[in-house]
């Protein structure tokens, strides 16, 4: 009775699951359940592995001349995928770790099929073994205590959008945040009393909390003044939430700005995640006690000197 009563769409969807040949269902279970549910991956890892099942299952499907609909798992060729890779930096201009990401996806479809379809396993070893490129890291650009001064120094505090610039530049500063994770702050996160912290959301939707320099403080407090606990912190100048493009663009002008001041600036590439590596530099040069005496928060610096070096040195 159950079977009679079913609509044909539940049949359809029932009928496919039962076929685990097809490749479809296998990556639909993948990208819903075990990305969201299982795993609980964050949605920027989320919409990374989906970017790269829209960019593959359409090359497979060229390259086989067989609808979307009807490929298989094995399909998903070892040989494939190499022409896949291949297709992703030569005609698409992506970069090696761009390569090796997009694969790290494929992998964990395989692993992810594998583990629930014995008959598989084999395919799934073949397609596992296609091997990561060895990529050059990229040296980061860090900045010197006089540059990191220039560019606080560079806004035009008298204004709004200075005042707010400043603010951004000097909460990155402190916190040591990600672009992203400066972004998505609420008034809601930030603490006054028994001490100035923020509340940062980051990679994983993992949770840390980061004292705050009574000068950041008081900058924050001006900055927020009358504002409601769900409202961003850093707004652009249509009161909207400021994005992770804008920030990365207000520091790029900052830059501008502060190279007339500070030449050296000219011959550097800094961005965000410059100013996020500052005090890890100021660690290892044994410089951050003058950091902490400047904004007069020696006590915050020693509590939280761990914090700050395992959260801003892996990236």
């Amino acid at each position: 009775m159950k079977l009679t009563n079913a609509s044909p769409v539940t049949l359809k969807e029932g009928i496919a699951m039962r076929n685990t040949t097809l490749l479809g269902p296998w990556i639909r279970r993948f990208l819903l359940e075990h990305l969201v549910t299982e795993r609980n991956l964050a949605r920027n890892t989320q919409a990374s592995y989906r970017d790269t099942m829209v960019l593959l299952l359409p090359f497979l499907a060229r390259s086989l001349k067989t609808p979307i609909d009807r490929l298989s798992v094995e399909d998903l060729s070892p040989p494939l995928i190499r022409r896949f890779l291949a297709h992703l930096e030569k005609d698409r201009g992506c970069s090696g770790g761009t390569r090796n990401q997009r694969l790290g996806a494929i992998h964990s479809l395989a692993k992810f099929i594998g583990s629930r379809s014995p008959e598989h396993l084999a395919w799934c070893a073949e397609v596992r073994a296609v091997p990561f490129k060895k990529t050059a890291k990229p040296a980061m650009a860090y900045l010197e205590k006089p540059e990191m001064d220039a560019m606080l120094d560079a806004p035009d505090r008298g204004t709004q959008q200075g005042a707010r610039d400043y603010a951004i530049l000097l909460f990155l500063y402190n916190t040591g945040a990600r672009v992203d994770e400066a972004a998505h702050v609420t008034v809601g996160d930030l603490t006054w009393s028994p001490s100035s912290a923020v509340r940062l959301l980051g990679k994983g939707s993992k949770t840390r909390y980061c004292p705050l320099w009574p000068q950041t403080a008081e900058v924050l407090k001006t900055l927020v003044h009358a504002r409601a606990a769900h409202e961003s912190v850093f707004l652009n100048r249509l009161g909207q939430p400021l994005t992770r493009f804008g920030i990365y663009n207000l520091v790029q002008r900052t830059v501008r700005q502060a190279s007339t001041a500070m030449p050296s600036l000219r011959d550097k590439r800094i961005g965000p995640h410059s100013v996020r590596h500052y005090l890890p530099f100021l660690i290892m040069s044994s410089n951050l006690m003058d950091s902490a005496q400047m904004f007069g928060n020696h006590r915050s610096c020693h509590a939280d000197l761990h914090t700050i070096t395992r959260h801003s040195f892996p990236g």
